[in-house]
């Protein structure tokens, strides 16, 4: 036990020897973590179009504007003063504004006088579905005003009224009864949004966290290969032969000290994905297991590349190469689902394919122990596979 810890340890300092490898080892990953799921949207975000708008007229035609502008599915008005909403739409930093100028209301409608001041960034595709938005708006509350305006009209005609206060009383009776029409009037088009259920609530905060765990611990424990060519160009292993170390022993205690060192670096991960994004990952028992199988499959798999590359060089560029190329085949940089069915079928035969799996299980589904059993199955299955290889293949020099 003694020598399988002795090599564990020294195999430990030779690999944290660089800053690059405490890079690979938490840095890098949190890095991804926080860029890529930090920036994927949740589902609960609200994702119109931001209109900044200035109120300087404050009646209640401009509340009614408002009120449209806050129903449209297109645009999220954002009220604020002429000389912040001013500053953002000069620094770009919206797309379109609306100043709602003072003297808009009831009297200045009437008169064909009214005016709203629209300004757009140029050639800025939201900027035009913000002035059809705004447009939209418009052309429901004049609605109210132009059928108010025609009943005036017609009353006018028949001399009904003996004086100017007799018109505008009855133009204000006849407005709120045209806003209490429009309320009161039935949808002609309705939307039916399909409501069959999904087998579960998809997070992609959860996909990118998974992913990124398994390509970032994935690529360390191929880099075993580096480590069993690093030994062999030194001739520590020629040196073993003249020692009462066995090879089994030297390969246990390299082994069970990179898959410790993964495991650690697993749980980091977990723990900074938990405080950064409240994220559940399921059962802890069942998530251990899946991560332990995924950490063994990854080490048998350095060790079956350490029997055939030659130099350290040679084994950290392909265990980078293998790493990412079996991360984005195996559904961990994008959805799985979203590959062609023989690109799906084809995806089985990498470990990161099953290891996402089973995260996405314990993350998505609400698995138990039991359910992520044939994850874990194949995934010791490449281990026992590949650690044969390993084994059978391993030579001193």
């Amino acid at each position: 036990m003694k020598k399988i810890f002795a090599i564990a340890w020294k195999d430990a300092i030779i690999r944290f020897s660089s800053f690059s490898e405490i890079l690979f080892f938490i840095i890098l990953p949190i890095v991804f973590i926080f860029l890529f799921a930090g920036a994927v949207p949740t589902g609960d975000e609200d994702n119109r179009i931001r209109l900044l708008v200035v109120d300087q007229a404050n009646t209640s035609i401009s509340q009614e504007i408002l009120s449209e502008l806050e129903k449209s599915t297109s645009v999220r008005p954002d009220v604020m003063s002429i000389e912040e909403a001013q500053e953002q739409f000069d620094s770009n930093r919206v797309a379109a504004m609306l100043i709602i100028p003072a003297g808009f209301d009831i009297e200045s409608i009437q008169s064909g006088n009214a005016q709203l001041d629209f300004h757009q960034q140029p050639s800025d595709i939201d900027a035009n579905v913000a002035q059809r938005a705004v447009e939209t708006a418009l052309r429901k509350v004049s609605s109210v005003f132009n059928a108010a305006q025609m009943a005036l009209e017609e009353a006018k005609a028949r001399g009904t009224f003996e004086s100017l206060e007799d018109e505008q009383a009855y133009f204000n009776a006849a407005l709120e009864t045209a806003k209490t029409l429009q309320a009161d009037s039935p949808e002609r088009i309705k939307t039916v949004q399909g409501n069959t259920p999904d087998d579960f609530d998809y997070d992609p905060q959860a996909n990118v966290s998974a992913g990124q765990l398994i390509t970032w611990v994935f690529i360390p424990l191929f880099g075993i290969s580096a480590l069993f060519a690093y030994e062999r160009q030194q001739g520590t292993l020629r040196r073993i032969l003249t020692t009462p170390t066995s090879k089994a022993t030297f390969l246990f205690g390299t082994i069970s000290g990179q898959v410790l060192m993964a495991l650690i670096q697993m749980t980091l991960i977990v723990l900074f994905a938990f405080l950064a994004f409240k994220l559940n990952w399921g059962n802890p028992i069942g998530l251990y297991i899946v991560l332990s199988c995924s950490c063994l499959a990854a080490a048998a798999i350095g060790t079956a590349m350490g029997t055939f590359i030659k130099s350290e060089g040679q084994a950290v560029g392909l265990s980078i190469m293998a790493g990412m190329l079996m991360g984005m085949l195996g559904g961990c940089w994008f959805p799985i689902e979203l590959f062609p069915p023989f690109m799906q079928s084809f995806a089985k035969i990498f470990p990161t394919t099953w290891a996402m799996q089973g995260l996405l299980d314990l993350l998505l589904r609400g698995a138990g122990v039991v359910d992520i059993l044939p994850e874990a199955g194949m995934l010791i299955g490449f281990a026992v596979i590949f650690f044969g290889i390993g084994v059978m293949k391993f030579r001193y020099e």
